[in-house]
């Protein structure tokens, strides 16, 4: 994958602070999102599948379902930016 020059800065650095900038780097969104959309499906209905079938979702059982959707962008795009921090050593 070829970086950009104009966006270099969340390779070259070390720390939360490089990483954040590459949840929204365009050609991590798209496998992130992929990646979303299964393991976040797949564990949705492990976890809250019977509650949402029968109704009792929670405001708290909601918020939790989109926590896990979050888990897995952030898990992706972290894989994808330490791959290309390793590629550009």
């Amino acid at each position: 994958m070829h970086v950009p020059k104009a966006y270099p800065k969340p390779f070259s650095q070390t720390a939360p602070k490089a990483y954040l900038p590459s949840l929204v780097y365009p050609p991590f969104i798209a496998t992130s999102l992929r990646v979303t959309a299964i393991v976040g499906s797949i564990v949705f209905c492990i976890n809250h599948g019977p509650a949402l079938l029968q109704g009792k979702m929670t405001r708290g059982r909601w918020t939790s379902a989109a926590l896990t959707y979050m888990v897995p962008y952030f898990v992706s795009t972290h894989g994808q930016w330490s791959a290309q921090r390793l590629r550009l050593k």
